[in-house]
């Protein structure tokens, strides 16, 4: 059955090949991110791209108006936008660190409460929110991203509670390592710390590791979050999680049940 899908950061990466897939596959897919023209090839496919800004609040009721004035529904939310800000809690300005929450967690919240109201007013829906495995374990110098991460998990278990007598299905997605821009952007924001950071030994390792993963078999592909976006949309009774692609789960593994230190030592053994 063919079902209509909001789809935000779908410019690149996980997003955007995912937007390929639900398209072939029947789906009305509307797709949305800063750089519209980044998805003139879904366009070409029958997508429809709109430019829209998760941190605007007219943007948003822009785009939600826009599909339900053209489809009057809107089945399947899925809040992919959103980026990594790495380097130290010391060197990071909390502007930077205000903007890293604004995009990840208050961009999705936002998204959420426009869409909300259709979907529990047909008493069907699911909205996918999409976390990490930094949700739920951490690495030194990503501390804001994961903490917006973390708060994506709280906030959409509340949400599946709050969301649930209305028949709506909210699911978190929880990535591994995808080859996707993320890397590039992390080894970009390295650039411009200080050079003279007390943390560049630490940032130049981690960005050592970056590379190696980018050039071997360190990640996965992202028709791996496509197959999984698929299988959510098309389950009438979705899992609440799903952790997919390279490291993600034996690493929360390790995380949940060998502890804080010795979690800490397996981590600082790669730097």
């Amino acid at each position: 059955m063919s079902k209509v899908i909001l789809i935000t950061g779908a410019s690149s990466g996980m997003g955007k090949e995912t937007a390929k897939t639900l398209i072939q596959k029947g789906h009305t897919v509307y797709t949305v991110a800063r750089r519209i023209e980044q998805m003139e090839d879904l366009k070409s496919l029958g997508g429809h791209p709109i430019q829209m800004d998760v941190t605007n609040n007219g943007d948003i009721q822009h785009v939600v108006d826009t599909i339900i004035k053209e489809q009057g529904k809107i089945d399947v939310l899925w809040n992919n936008a959103g980026y990594g800000l790495y380097g130290s809690v010391e060197d990071i300005p909390l502007d930077d660190a205000r903007k890293q929450m604004e995009v990840n967690v208050f961009g999705m919240a936002a998204m959420t409460q426009k869409v909300a109201p259709f979907m529990r007013k047909a008493k069907s829906g699911t909205i996918i929110n999409t976390s990490s495995m930094g949700g739920k374990m951490y690495f030194p110098m990503g501390a804001w991203y994961h903490a917006s991460k973390h708060a994506v998990e709280g906030l959409s278990d509340c949400l599946r509670l709050e969301l649930k007598p209305f028949g709506i299905n909210v699911v978190v997605l929880e990535p591994g390592f995808i080859a996707t821009e993320f890397g590039s952007v992390l080894l970009e924001q390295f650039d411009k710390l200080p050079k003279e950071s007390a943390y560049r030994n630490m940032m130049d390792k981690i960005a050592e590791g970056t590379k190696k993963a980018a050039q071997g078999n360190g990640s996965s592909k992202p028709s791996v979050i496509s197959d999984a976006v698929v299988k959510i949309i098309h389950s009438k009774k979705p899992k609440t999680r799903y952790r997919v692609g390279k490291f993600a789960k034996p690493m929360v593994w390790m995380r949940t049940y060998l502890g804080d230190r010795l979690f800490d030592n397996i981590v600082m053994s790669q730097m």
